[in-house]
């Protein structure tokens, strides 16, 4: 919409299973109801498997990695209640087969049928090779070529079949009118023409929506134009701007362009046209750091990234770690901006720009905001009859005009209580005859990544005896109130290897066992046989007064254990039984 004053959230990074579990996010709605309009989740829709969701199988089943149907229906719900609109990842260039290149299930939704065939995939699919695979097995394609580019990792959808049309729309409308989503985030785009993303908007009628071309400014806006402007598209150009000003230590970098391209939210990008259906971001889920590759991360001054982002125009997308890293610094930009009035089609203006420094003033409906980002931004001093500095921090401060410091109202948060705690991880192999054991791990708040960054990850040496058997162990600190860790084990350079065991919070005894699913062997968790250290009272009182859940929130401070729930509790470092 014109003049959107909306703030989003991308509300998931890479494998953050753990982070992004439905019911996790709803516990979170009051904080997050302070500072977003939007919250854009993964793909929901059930993947055959763990999966960001980007390798879609069902688009009815809604039990995904992130929770069940009935937890994404609750936390859509509970969002909505708070003001926060709930924006869907939809994947529909591309589509994961059951079995076989071209069978796609059968789903039944409304007392309709829905199904793809073999003929709504695009005649090139794969180079050609899909079409080879085809005729030796009997299955006919499209006979329309790809209407965008081609992708291999799955199968390409002829977005001009009519039954794929039918599913689609039958998909999204099921989406908004349904499940309660608020509005669509495309992925790929660039796969099918724009004007398909223009047919299904209007057609399910979302309230946002914003696709994910990822390009030159000036394909992105051919790209809104070829929607005749039914939806946004993230302007990529405005992160690498960002990028190449923290990375190549010149603040001076946010004002040009970054290899000929201007971002669409500049003053110099089509005298502004475009603000308005411009997403702005400065790290997604595709550039982050991960684990074994570092994509094209930022890699230093998020903060004062993020405060050049809330100060600009278009619809700044903020990346769920650096809310996680700086949620009250960024609450508080996010009140000023509004405070002032920036909106999505608001005017910059250069201030000034060097090396060390840059400053941008940003017209709003209510005010002025001037933002000075950089290695000496502290130095900076805009006339003191003019502007009034109303919040500042590391490499960053904002001053406002035309509105009164005290009239902004900051949000406040409760300090956790949470306090760090180790869990170890044992693991037996006598089932499946395993001479060694490789860990590769991944998930919570990244700190669990192998210190081998490469599969297979970690070989793991450290043993410990129990029950008359030996057990590979290994201790990981949780950090915070979310935090989890997840696994695959595996043996010699990683295969064979067993399924994910996934969002571990406690000490756990895991025991390989010799039944498979496919070709991975299944892990049976024996914790309750195996649990060590736990002894049974009735009314105790805990030593330093503090007594956690096993999940780490603290339950009592005064020590008392009486009336507590049946369950298993940590007191200095020791795990009690309340029966």
């Amino acid at each position: 919409p014109q003049d959107y004053s909306g703030v989003m959230l991308q509300g998931f990074f890479w494998d953050s299973f753990n982070d992004t579990q439905w019911t996790r996010l709803e516990k979170q709605a009051d904080d997050l109801a302070t500072t977003f309009d939007l919250v854009w989740v993964p793909q929901s829709g059930n993947c055959g498997g763990t999966s960001m969701g980007y390798d879609d199988l069902y688009w009815f089943n809604q039990n995904s990695s992130f929770g069940s149907e009935a937890e994404l229906r609750s936390m859509i719900k509970t969002f909505k209640a708070k003001g926060i609109g709930t924006i869907a990842d939809v994947v529909i260039n591309h589509r994961k087969n059951v079995s076989n290149w071209v069978d796609f299930p059968k789903e039944t939704y409304n007392g309709v049928t829905y199904e793809m065939v073999s003929t709504d995939i695009v005649a090139n699919d794969d180079g050609g090779e899909t079409k080879k695979w085809a005729d030796a097995n009997g299955y006919s394609l499209s006979t329309n070529y790809d209407t965008g580019e081609g992708w291999g990792g799955m199968r390409d959808l002829d977005h001009k079949s009519e039954n794929v049309q039918k599913n689609v729309k039958a998909y999204l409308q099921f989406l908004i009118e349904d499940l309660g989503y608020t509005g669509f985030r495309y992925d790929m785009v660039k796969g099918y023409s724009a004007s398909f993303t223009k047919m299904y908007n209007e057609e399910a009628k979302p309230q946002f929506s914003v696709g994910e071309c990822w390009d030159s400014s000036n394909t992105i806006h051919k790209w809104i134009d070829g929607t005749e402007k039914q939806s946004a598209a993230f302007d990529f150009q405005f992160r690498y701007t960002v990028r190449n000003a923290i990375n190549g230590n010149d603040w001076s970098l946010l004002g040009k362009q970054n290899d000929g391209n201007w971002p669409l939210v500049s003053k110099n990008y089509e005298s502004g046209a475009y603000r308005q259906y411009a997403v702005t971001f400065v790290e997604n889920h595709d550039t982050e750091k991960r684990a074994n590759d570092n994509q094209d991360p930022i890699k230093k001054d998020t903060l004062a990234a993020n405060a050049y982002l809330l100060a600009m125009p278009g619809t700044p997308c903020v990346f769920l770690t650096h809310w996680k890293a700086y949620k009250e610094e960024i609450a508080k930009m996010v009140a000023v901006r509004k405070a002032v009035g920036i909106t999505n089609t608001s005017k910059p203006v250069d201030m000034a720009s060097n090396k060390d420094y840059y400053v941008v003033q940003t017209t709003g409906t209510n005010g002025k905001l001037l933002c000075v980002v950089g290695t000496t931004a502290a130095t900076y001093e805009p006339k003191s009859t003019e502007w009034k500095k109303v919040i500042s921090g590391y490499h960053y401060a904002y001053y406002v005009s035309g509105i009164e410091p005290e009239s902004i109202v900051f949000p406040t948060f409760a300090p956790s209580t949470f306090e760090k705690y180790d869990i170890t991880v044992y693991v037996n192999v006598d089932q499946v005859g395993w001479n060694a054991v490789n860990f590769w791990t991944w998930g919570g708040d990244g700190s669990h990544a192998p210190k081998n960054g490469n599969w297979p990850g970690d070989k793991v040496t450290s043993t410990t005896e129990m029950g008359g058997k030996t057990w590979y162990t290994q201790t990981y600190t949780m950090n915070e109130e979310f935090d989890a860790v997840s696994f695959v084990f595996s043996t010699g350079s990683g295969s064979p290897q067993t399924v994910d065991v996934t969002n571990i919070t406690t000490d756990k005894y895991f025991e390989i066992s010799a039944s498979k699913d496919g070709e991975k062997y299944l892990v049976n968790d024996v914790t309750e046989n195996y649990v060590s250290g736990i002894s049974p009272i009735f009314t105790a009182v805990a030593n330093d007064g503090k007594v956690y859940t096993l999940d780490g929130r603290l339950v009592r401070t005064d020590g008392r254990l009486d009336n507590l729930s049946k369950g298993i509790y940590i007191i200095g470092k020791r795990k009690i039984v309340i029966r």
